[in-house]
């Protein structure tokens, strides 16, 4: 891409893969014209802010996001709402930060694993960024 000041601006399409911690695929959607190089944190909200959009263009009453919404019980099938409503990105984008903080799910970048959210990532040196959620094991 060129920008009007005829410089070369790389951009990045990249797909958001949820999967389980043996690497079965759950999930996968992808983001396009990301810029090339971001930190981890702006890599969450990014995939936060679209799951929540595409979300809000149908609410339901089920949610499949990266981290559950308040007031969401969680089910087999994802978050289980107890009332269809919007959902605001920037709360569920700030709960995503706080689970990856606290091991709530990891994160691939091709084969390498992303350890910190101020880490900077080149989106051109993969397409898949992986997402695993950790579940807690019963008396854990």
């Amino acid at each position: 891409m060129v920008c009007s000041r005829g410089e070369v601006i790389r951009v990045a399409t990249v797909s958001f893969v949820d999967q389980t911690a043996t690497g079965r695929e759950l999930s996968r959607f992808e983001v396009v014209d990301l810029p090339d190089t971001v930190s981890v944190r702006d890599l969450i909200r990014l995939r936060v802010r679209d799951e929540v959009a595409r979300y809000n263009a149908a609410p339901a009453a089920y949610f499949t996001g990266l981290v559950r919404p308040l007031d969401a019980e969680t089910d087999f099938n994802g978050y289980r709402m107890r009332q269809v409503r919007a959902l605001d990105w920037t709360a569920q984008a700030d709960a995503a930060e706080e689970a990856f903080a606290r091991n709530g799910f990891f994160m691939l970048l091709g084969d390498r694993q992303l350890e910190n959210l101020d880490e900077k990532v080149d989106l051109l040196s993969a397409n898949d960024v992986a997402f695993v959620k950790l579940v807690q094991l019963v008396g854990g």
